[in-house]
C-alpha cells in the first residue's frame, strides 16, 4: 500500500473559523491545486492529528466533513483516500444520507428500508 500523502496545513490559532475547517480548506486547496489527485490516500486521523498538534476528533471531525462532501471517502482498515470529484449529484446525495442515517445509529437494512418507502410507489 502507498504512502499516505504530506498535506499542507498551517493553522491559524488568530483565525476565527474553528480549526477543523481550517483543516477543511487546506485539504480543498491541495485538491483544487492538484496536489491530492484523486486515489490519493490521506494520513490517519491520528498521524495527523499527531503532525499538527491538534485532537484526533478534531480530524476525524474535518475527515467527516470532507467525506460529507464527496471529496474523500473512508474505506476501512485501508484508509482514507481523496476520490474522483466527477461524481454524480445523486452519489454525492446518497453518501450524504447515509452519513446521516448512520450517525443516527440506524442500520443499513433499515435505511434501505426508510429510502424504499420515502420512494413511494
Amino acid at each position: 500500500m502507498s504512502e499516505p500523502a504530506r498535506l499542507r496545513i498551517r493553522l491559524d490559532s488568530g483565525s476565527a473559523a474553528p480549526v477543523f475547517e481550517q483543516i477543511c480548506d487546506a485539504v480543498r486547496r491541495d485538491i483544487a491545486f492538484g496536489r491530492l489527485p484523486a486515489g490519493t490516500r490521506l494520513p490517519t486521523t491520528r498521524a495527523l492529528a499527531a503532525e499538527i498538534d491538534v485532537a484526533v476528533n478534531t480530524v476525524a471531525k474535518a475527515y467527516r466533513e470532507l467525506e460529507l462532501e464527496g471529496i474523500i471517502e473512508g474505506r476501512g482498515r485501508q484508509g482514507t483516500f481523496v476520490i474522483d470529484p466527477s461524481g454524480t449529484a445523486a452519489e454525492h446525495e446518497a453518501l450524504r444520507c447515509a452519513h446521516a442515517l448512520r450517525d443516527l445509529g440506524v442500520s443499513r437494512e433499515r435505511a434501505l428500508d426508510l429510502l424504499a418507502r420515502a420512494w413511494g410507489p
